[in-house]
């Protein structure tokens, strides 16, 4: 099977993509690359287009070839027996859309499949369905409320129920923020929790083709501004991301099993990473991402190295993995 590395995307989180391939393609030379263009088309590209785009965090990646619609695309995967390695983050390349046009297809692909992405991308029912696997969450906040739970709390954190990579982050710490959440929640469903004080961590979880799955180790994030949003995750060196994090014995062993839980709760497979916040009773879980990002400077690799996993070796796994289970 033709290995062939998917990037890109029709959402905001195709900048990031954009990283991810660059990492994929160094780590997978012999893989083709098609970009998924925001205007819903594929595209052929070359490595020496990929590499020449150096601030992909920043600029619009432009394919110099003409493109093809994305379900053409998905069928000529099909056809030529590709493996779609998913160097892709948020939208319909992460709700389960994609996914689920690929299983149709018998299109392998690598990470989670249709059900659970579409499950974990939707952060208050991923909370939910942790829970249930015993995984402690905040509670949530209705909009009704929030100026109530900003009295009771002094200070809320609002989010996107189904966005990544912090985009559309709001610290209310003022009441000026309630009406910025207030207008963001016009456009799009907002999630509002009470902000929890505490160390910000983030634990990776890997399902290997022989069936072992296993978590690794937690990286312990110190922000730049102490706020860890797209600027301080992507653009700001000072952020610190320690892996192992600097976590007692107690604090980490609980952060690898509810980063398990959680992947399981959630029917996820391949690889995620389960974002938590160290309050005074322990690790309070945040969400899953079922397609972290893959870029130089990301998490999951970071963790995947600390856990001595070769970053190569990691994706022909994958790649072994996403086979295996189309066969089923």
């Amino acid at each position: 099977m033709k290995n062939t590395i998917l990037f890109g995307g029709t959402n905001k989180e195709r900048l990031v993509s954009v990283a991810s391939a660059q990492a994929l393609c160094e780590a997978l030379p012999e893989a083709d690359l098609w970009f998924w263009h925001v205007a819903d088309t594929v595209h052929e590209v070359t490595p020496a287009e990929l590499r020449a785009h150096t601030r992909p965090f920043e600029d619009e990646f432009q394919p110099a070839k003409r493109g093809v619609p994305l379900a053409q695309a998905l069928d000529r995967a099909r056809a030529e027996s590709r493996v779609l390695v998913l160097g892709l983050h948020g939208g319909r390349a992460e709700n389960g859309e994609l996914q689920i046009m690929c299983e149709v297809r018998g299109v392998p692909f690598t990470g989670s499949g249709s059900a659970s992405s579409h499950l974990a991308f939707d952060k208050t029912a991923a909370k939910r369905f942790a829970a249930f696997g015993g995984v402690p969450s905040p509670e949530g906040i209705d909009l009704d409320n929030l100026e109530d739970a900003f009295a009771e709390y002094g200070k809320l954190i609002a989010k996107p129920v189904k966005d990544g990579s912090s985009y559309g982050l709001i610290y209310v710490v003022a009441k000026q923020d309630l009406v910025a959440v207030r207008n963001a929640a016009k456009t799009e469903e907002y999630l509002i929790e009470p902000f929890i004080s505490g160390t910000e961590a983030t634990c990776g979880v890997l399902e290997q083709s022989d069936g072992k799955l296993f978590s690794l180790p937690p990286i312990e994030i110190v922000p730049a501004e102490g706020r860890f949003d797209y600027t301080a995750k992507y653009l700001l060196k000072s952020t610190q991301e320690i892996c192992p994090g600097r976590f007692s014995p107690e604090v980490t062993a609980q952060l690898q099993d509810l980063a398990v839980k959680a992947h399981r709760a959630l029917s996820c497979s391949g690889y995620t990473r389960s974002d938590f916040i160290i309050s005074p009773k322990g690790p309070i879980y945040l969400e899953t991402n079922t397609l972290p990002g893959l870029t130089k400077a990301s998490l999951y690799p970071k963790a995947l190295k600390a856990q001595g996993i070769d970053f190569a070796d990691f994706l022909h796994d994958q790649i072994a993995l996403a086979v295996k289970r189309t066969q089923r």
